[in-house]
């Protein structure tokens, strides 16, 4: 067994990041794997795992809280935030801009084209039309 500390985890997509003893790399756990409440895993909790390798990288499974602390303070060195996603930076002052309808499209539709090249047109004007529909909702899209 490992022993690491959850950096994040994201209760509502039942996925999240452990950070290894030591120098390891981040290892990806998804909810399915988690062996006690999952309400005890909270960023910063030490945990004992197995990992496996999968096609998109380490997975772990088998997770339980730990009673034992890992060495060298990992979660520590790295700051233990539940709200950073994995290569997006964090903004500046926690506030967004606010686009106008037309701005989100054109910016929507440029990052599908980018990430999904094998998207169809109308694929991407569904998703579009969902998501601005979502996004008017929280507020996040003008009008």
């Amino acid at each position: 067994m490992r022993l690491g500390r959850i950096l994040r985890f994201d209760d509502v997509r039942g996925y999240g990041f452990i950070v290894q003893e030591g120098d390891g790399d981040d290892v990806f756990v998804h909810a399915n794997e988690l062996c006690d409440d999952k309400s005890l895993f909270a960023p910063g909790t030490p945990v004992e795992f197995e990992v496996t390798e999968s096609s998109r990288g380490l997975k772990a499974f088998a997770v339980h809280v730990s009673n034992k602390e890992p060495a060298g303070e990992p979660a520590a060195a790295r700051e233990v935030d539940k709200d950073v996603v994995p290569g997006v930076p964090p903004l500046d002052d926690g506030m967004c801009d606010v686009l106008s309808a037309s701005e989100f499209r054109q910016e929507f539709t440029e990052l599908m084209l980018e990430a999904g090249p094998e998207l169809t047109a109308a694929q991407i004007v569904r998703l579009r039309t969902e998501i601005l529909a979502v996004a008017k909702k929280h507020g996040w899209v003008e009008g």
